[in-house]
Order: structure tokens, then sequence, then C-alpha cells
């Protein structure tokens, strides 16, 4: 073997080795996401959406939604629609926090939160967490469970889909409109 076949070869080792360190060092910034909820969407059967001092229940009586309460408002299937496929599916992805004492940083604290559960038919919490709105990354949300004390970025912005207006969930009836009645039309 040469002498330049030699210094190639080493060469060769040690950018390998350098590259394979370099991306066993990187792999730690990586962000892991995984889903929040753990629960079949068929299986709520009650959501509560609580915000400071407002709060909204909206409960599966059979294959209708209603806002608990309100017999007035008809739920929009388009916010139930939304609730359901994308609130439910949020992942979360990067660890800001392990210390409780900063959950009002990221507003995900009892008073600054935004509190959601799930209920099942049985009237048992499947899940509740807190979502905070980001003040930097206006398209995810901070989010801590009950099970967990640690503060995760959403993969998304889901907070507007966790309104606690009842006129966001629901809209009044359309009335019926009674037609007068036809009388007989003889034609001559």
């Amino acid at each position: 073997m040469t002498k330049n076949l030699k210094i190639a070869l080493i060469l060769l080792v040690v950018l390998a080795g350098v590259y394979f360190l370099n991306q066993r060092g990187q792999s730690q910034y990586s962000s892991q996401s995984s889903q929040l909820f753990s629960v079949n969407a068929e299986s709520v059967s009650r959501f509560l959406i609580q915000n400071k001092t407002d709060a909204i229940e909206l409960s599966r009586e059979d294959s209708l939604w209603v806002i608990s309460g309100n017999d007035t408002l008809v739920v929009k299937s388009q916010s139930i629609d939304n609730f359901l496929e994308k609130v439910l599916i949020v992942e979360t992805g990067t660890l800001v926090s392990k210390n409780p004492e900063k959950w009002s940083k990221y507003s995900v604290d009892d008073s600054t939160g935004t509190h959601l559960a799930l209920i099942d038919a049985e009237g048992n919490t499947m899940e509740y967490v807190v979502f905070g709105r980001s003040k930097s990354d206006y398209a995810r949300n901070y989010v801590r469970t009950h099970k967990n004390p640690q503060v995760h970025l959403t993969n998304t912005s889901i907070l507007h889909y966790l309104s606690t207006s009842p006129t966001y969930w629901g809209k009044a009836p359309k009335p019926e409109i009674e037609s007068p009645p036809v009388e007989d039309v003889i034609i001559e």
C-alpha cells in the first residue's frame, strides 16, 4: 500500500468518526412528538372547557351533542367536528419546563390556563389537560396534563377550538316559517 493511500484511508476513517460523533450529538436536539390524548373520540361522552371564570360543558345524547344547561341553541356540527378532528389528535413535542413553579409563566396554571376534561359515559374523567397560549410562537400552545407536571409545546395551536362561548358551539334554531294557507284560485 502506498503512503498516499494509507493517509487517505486514515483521513476517511477520521472523517467518518467525526461524522458519527456529530450525528450522535445532534440527536439530543431533536424533538420527539407524541399523541397528547390516548382516547378514542367515540368514548368521549362529555367534555368540559374552563377558562378563568367561564366554563361550558357539551354532552352527547344518543348521536347528538348538546350544550349542558342551554336548551335554546343547537350545536354546530362544524364546531364538534373541529374539536374531535383537531383537538383530540394534537401532539406534544418540545419539553419546555419540568418545574411546576413556572406554570404561570407558560399560562398553564390553574388560574390562567384553559382547562379541558374529557369524560366517558360512566362519568369518569379520562383525560384532564391545561393549555396555555405561547407568547412567542402563535402556531403552537403550551400544555400540561394532570398526570405529568411537565410543560410541552403542542405541534399546532388549538386554543381557538376551546372556546367557552355558547355561541361558538351553538346557534339559534331557524324558526319554522308558516306558509299562508293556499286559497283555491279559480281561473276563468
